[in-house]
């Protein structure tokens, strides 16, 4: 990915954990690199195929100067999601954020925080067998395309499918997305289990009935394993009512740890 670099902007403002900080203010100087492809601005000489670095500068001014907070963590991550949201064209944001009079009492060039920031791209599979199978689903796909933060960029068909697991219960009707997200993974779960919660799901047979189900499939290309989260979902490779609507809108998507494609994995589940 190309980059286009702001180095040591200098902003005066009034962010810091100390009451006089706040009011006095202090210097604060912020740098950005901001991923993008550049490529067709390259080719073409146009401005609007680019990022007007002029525009990102006043942006940063502008949110530095206007806000109060404690913590550089706090204006940096402010930062990074604002040009992110403003700028749609910005893979991945740098930023660096120094503060050359930090209040410590003691000799000291700067004080920083740098942070890295940027889209992904995750995978959701969805199921009910429970209630209104559809309206679950369309209600988690529309609270997820509502969030400024994400956005659903591809959705799958409803498929209908036995149980799994726990035989003695209602058919299924299963989807999958493509959802374009500012979240890191653990966040992204937490949204993902509060819809659920809204739509009433009780975790109390393993694989039993339930209103609404929503799992990360996949997220990048990236391999996880808490005790609370794993990714790649570690049965997808051997569900068909996951592998098949997942591969009607990624079918070249590779599986990080398997290495093979989406409709691969698909082939080798269904007759």
């Amino acid at each position: 990915m190309d980059k286009i670099r702001i180095k040591k902007l200098e902003v005066f403002a009034k962010h810091g954990v100390f009451p006089e900080e706040n009011v006095l203010g202090q210097k604060f100087v912020i740098s950005a690199t901001l991923h993008v492809n550049t490529r067709q601005a390259g080719c073409t000489d146009d401005l609007a195929q680019s990022i007007n670095y002029g525009e990102v500068c006043q942006f940063i001014k502008a949110l530095t100067e206007d806000n109060v907070f404690k913590l550089l963590e706090t204006l940096a991550e402010k930062l990074a999601q604002g040009l992110l949201l403003q700028f749609p064209k910005i893979a991945k944001i740098d930023i660096l954020i120094e503060k050359p009079w930090a209040p410590i009492g003691l000799p000291l060039e700067t004080a920083s925080v740098e942070i890295s920031r940027g889209w992904h791209t995750a995978y959701i599979a969805l199921g009910s067998n429970m209630g209104d199978k559809k309206d679950h689903l369309d209600t988690a796909v529309k609270t997820l395309n509502s969030r400024e933060d994400s956005s659903v960029t591809a959705i799958s068909d409803y498929l209908v499918t036995p149980p799994y697991g726990v035989l003695n219960q209602d058919d299924f009707l299963n989807g999958a997305l493509a959802l374009h997200t500012l979240l890191p993974p653990e966040e992204l779960l937490d949204v993902l289990q509060g819809i659920e919660a809204n739509a009433h799901r009780e975790r109390i047979i393993r694989w039993g009935p339930r209103t609404l189900d929503l799992d990360i499939l996949l997220y990048d290309d990236l391999v996880l394993d808490t005790p609370t989260l794993h990714i790649p979902h570690i049965e997808m490779h051997r569900r068909d009512f996951v592998l098949i609507p997942l591969a009607q809108i990624a079918p070249w998507v590779r599986h990080p740890v398997l290495g093979e494609t989406v409709e691969a994995l698909c082939k080798q589940v269904t007759p």
